[in-house]
């Protein structure tokens, strides 16, 4: 299986991974970080992913998907922190005044799961991060140590997949997910 990891320019392929089965759910969309929590709690059903649409059209792109083949596999959301809901975090500190991109969610779709995709998503998020002149890239995985993580909560990532990847530990949170705590995970891209 050969992955390739693309920018999220096409809405249905976003829609592919990310989408609800029934048009009218409140699914996350990936917007709850990327947006304030006043318009998070505004936008309802279709209203999400017509947002997630217009955001595929922006430049850049609001993260990244994988690819097996022509088939939409998998999706990592990357951006810059400023533009986040983290960079008001009370509970993720940050490192330094660096304008640094943030990678908060990866996600497989069932069925592709425990085949490489993970990893494939934090390389391909670093590359396009990187391309828009990124100087670093932090995330906020669940240290779980070898604990098992709700499937539905591993969306952040885990701790020993961005070490993998080449992430430092740069700073402990008071952010929890899950049961488990989140650390502050960091690569330098300079």
């Amino acid at each position: 299986m050969a992955i390739e990891v693309r920018p999220a320019a096409e809405f249905e392929d976003v829609r592919a991974v990310l989408g609800p089965k029934s048009p009218g759910a409140n699914v996350c969309w990936c917007l709850s970080y990327r947006i304030p929590s006043k318009l998070n709690n505004e936008l309802r059903g279709p209203a999400r992913g017509e947002y997630v649409a217009e955001l595929c059209r922006a430049q850049p792109p609001p993260g990244v998907l994988a690819y097996d083949g022509d088939e939409p596999v998998g999706w990592a959301a990357v951006a810059p922190r400023a533009e986040t809901s983290f960079a008001r975090s009370r509970k993720i500190p940050h490192v330094d005044e660096l304008p640094v991109w943030s990678l908060w969610c990866v996600r497989v779709r069932p069925g592709h799961r425990k085949q490489g995709i993970t990893h494939a998503l934090i390389a391909g998020a670093v590359d396009f991060a990187r391309a828009q002149g990124a100087p670093a890239v932090e995330a906020y995985p669940l240290d779980n140590g070898d604990a098992r993580v709700d499937l539905t909560m591993a969306y952040a990532g885990l701790r020993k997949n961005f070490a993998r990847a080449g992430f430092s530990h740069a700073a402990d949170t008071d952010s929890v997910l899950a049961g488990h705590p989140r650390v502050l995970m960091r690569l330098d891209l300079r």
